[in-house]
């Protein structure tokens, strides 16, 4: 099942870029009920989010139940957005989430992308890790809030 070029991850974990294997049921469940930047984010909102993105999603080896899951936002030629980077409490502090950044950011390596954003309130340790920085002038960024 693994697709995307990982990085070590925990014994028995594997991860896919298989949209097919995405448990779209408790991936809503995870980012409407437990993240910061998605409370209350509506099902049919979420599955559209993930046909319309890249996908990764981090396995047990022998259930396949999925235990992480990120998506990112591109055009595969020149910009990337990564959101909704999530890990099932049950299996955090094994370096699952890690690995699946890390993962990520070696699927995009060879498009030859200029830059892969992303937000965060409190994980910066985790994305400096892998060579995320600050922005160097972000009051050359603007954004258009719709809500």
């Amino acid at each position: 099942m693994t697709d995307a070029t990982p990085l070590p991850l925990a014994d028995g974990y594997e991860i896919s870029t298989d949209v097919r294997h995405i448990d779209a049921e408790r991936v809503h469940r995870w980012l409407s009920t437990d993240a910061y930047w998605a409370t209350g984010r509506a099902r049919e909102k979420q599955d559209r989010a993930i046909e319309g993105s890249l996908n990764f999603g981090v396995y047990e080896a022998v259930s396949g139940e999925q235990v992480a899951y990120a998506r990112v936002i591109t055009d595969r030629a020149t910009f990337a957005w990564l959101c909704d980077v999530y890990v099932d409490p049950a299996v955090r502090g094994k370096g699952i989430g890690t690995s699946l950044v890390g993962a990520v950011r070696e699927h995009l390596r060879p498009y030859g992308l200029r830059r892969m954003l992303l937000a965060t309130h409190d994980a910066h340790g985790v994305y400096e890790k892998l060579g995320f920085a600050r922005l160097e002038n972000p009051d050359q960024w603007m954004a258009l809030y719709f809500q």
